[in-house]
């Protein structure tokens, strides 16, 4: 059976009448900047598995509407989970008062498009419950014949199947079908009383049958697997200033917490970022070219248009070392006389649109891994990251390291335990002093929190070298 449609979904099952709900919108934002009315309706599921059993399934669907009317940079937004044209005459009531003393002339409205860089199914209907299930027992029995190291295994499965559709006060609707699968698995290897963990996840925004296939699940567990038995064999993390050596991909969520954040427009036009006032100016080491981009098809960060109806691009953010742009929505772009580039993103129709990164990652350069590994007599390497901390003002972050190494004359020695990275992410762009030519993007795990807001992010970068990083390590 084919999928309700957001026609069916928000007007014909609501009981609404479309022209009638475009004019509550033209009464609400006559005389405002700017503004729109944004529909959700969301289907979501979770399962969870856990030594040998299912330990939990959910699901839930959830439906309503925010309203937003800007003037000037004041915002008066309602939301509501109520699709009823009663809601919404309440709501266009409440968002008027902004406008008080206003005479505004609405902006340009977003350009149209009909690029689509994913598929609509729904991947909560796309599988059986029993598949779903099986799945996780399948990555539980294997992960335990696989070594008999392994004291536990987690598995969890989550979909979600997104549909918003928008109406803008020039009245052209906008349209988007959102879907988006996670699978994630983490194991507990032991030897004697010592126990490390470690953990995969991988997805995107497509169905489940990517991941349900053996090759794709069954990588999950051995990387899972190897990043335990990794850790099962660490030392302690030594302490002090060293060149890190960073692998690529996942990473990237350092380069996303310490620098993208620093670049999206708000903090920028409020001056509360490291980065303000910069523009066209140097800010990182030659060769540095960082993007944000949300129209990779298919990765956990894109979107065919934003959650303002702005469709997404590829922004240039650094180029070659030099600041270039910023990550904008379309309240910030208007009051810094800068454009959109489709960053405008919200949880929920519970929340209003902000500038968020999409997919943020760093160029390539033409250094091989190798070559760079070995031009570090004594440091550390690494490649994968657990949670971190980020003050945006000052760009000053630490990150704790879930799998490193230290390097010794050139070559990757022994793996550490309880290594973190200390810097400020402005300083760390200059102190990039090779960029290799393998740039990764992250398997598509990464959601970035912001004003208790989360939405989906990818991640990326190549190998890189950054000398005179302070490392917070364990050993005495």
């Amino acid at each position: 059976m084919a999928e309700p449609t957001p026609q069916d979904l928000f007007f014909t099952r609501a009981g609404l009448d479309e022209k009638r709900v475009a004019r509550i919108v033209d009464d609400a934002l006559l005389g405002a900047d700017d503004g729109e009315l944004f529909l959700e309706y969301r289907q979501s599921e979770s399962f969870s598995f856990d030594d040998g059993r299912l330990k939990s399934a959910s699901f839930d669907t959830t439906q309503g509407f925010g309203l937003r009317a800007v003037s000037g940079e004041s915002t008066g937004y309602a939301q509501a989970s109520e699709l009823s044209e009663g809601a919404l005459t309440r709501a266009a009531s409440a968002v008027k008062a902004v406008r008080s003393g206003h005479a505004g002339q609405v902006a340009e409205p977003p350009a149209g498009t009909n690029r689509r860089l994913y598929v609509d199914d729904n991947p909560i209907s796309e599988v059986p419950f029993a598949t779903k299930v099986k799945l996780l027992q399948d990555i539980d029995a294997y992960a335990r014949s696989k070594d008999p190291r392994v004291r536990q295994v987690s598995a969890s499965l989550a979909g979600s199947w997104q549909t918003v559709h928008l109406i803008r006060a020039d009245g052209r609707p906008v349209s988007d079908v959102r879907p988006l699968v996670r699978l994630n698995v983490s194991i507990i290897a032991g030897e004697g009383d010592r126990q490390e963990s470690g953990s995969f996840g991988t997805g995107g925004r497509t169905g489940y049958t990517a991941y349900i296939t053996d090759g794709a699940w069954q990588g999950a567990v051995d990387e899972a697997l190897r990043q335990a038995l990794v850790n099962l064999d660490s030392v302690a993390a030594p302490a002090g200033e060293m060149p890190v050596v960073l692998g690529p991909g996942w990473p990237g969520i350092l380069l996303h917490e310490a620098i993208g954040h620093g670049l999206e427009g708000d903090f920028n036009r409020k001056k509360t970022s490291a980065f303000a006032g910069l523009m066209g100016k140097r800010v990182a080491a030659k060769g540095v070219t960082v993007v944000d981009d949300g129209t990779l098809a298919d990765r956990r960060g894109s979107l065919s248009v934003d959650d303002e109806g702005t469709p997404t691009s590829r922004t240039v953010l650094i180029e070659d070392g030099i600041l270039t742009g910023y990550i904008q929505d379309r309240l910030n772009a208007r009051l810094m006389g800068m454009r959109p580039t489709g960053n405008g993103r919200r949880e929920s129709f519970a929340h209003m649109p902000m500038p968020r990164m999409t997919n943020t990652y760093m160029l390539s350069g033409d250094r091989k891994k190798d070559e760079i590994i070995r031009s570090v007599k004594k440091g550390l390497y690494a490649v994968n990251f657990g949670g971190g901390q980020v003050d945006i003002t000052s760009g000053k972050f630490v990150f704790t390291c879930t799998e490193a190494y230290l390097i010794e004359d050139g070559r990757i020695g022994p793996a550490v335990k309880g290594a973190t990275l200390i810097g400020n992410g402005p300083d760390v762009l200059t102190r990039i002093s090779a960029i290799g030519d393998d740039m990764t993007m992250d398997p598509g795990i990464g959601t970035c929190g912001k004003q208790g807001q989360g939405v989906p992010v990818g991640v990326g970068q190549p190998t890189l070298r950054i000398d005179g990083l302070t490392v917070g390590g364990t050993a005495r």
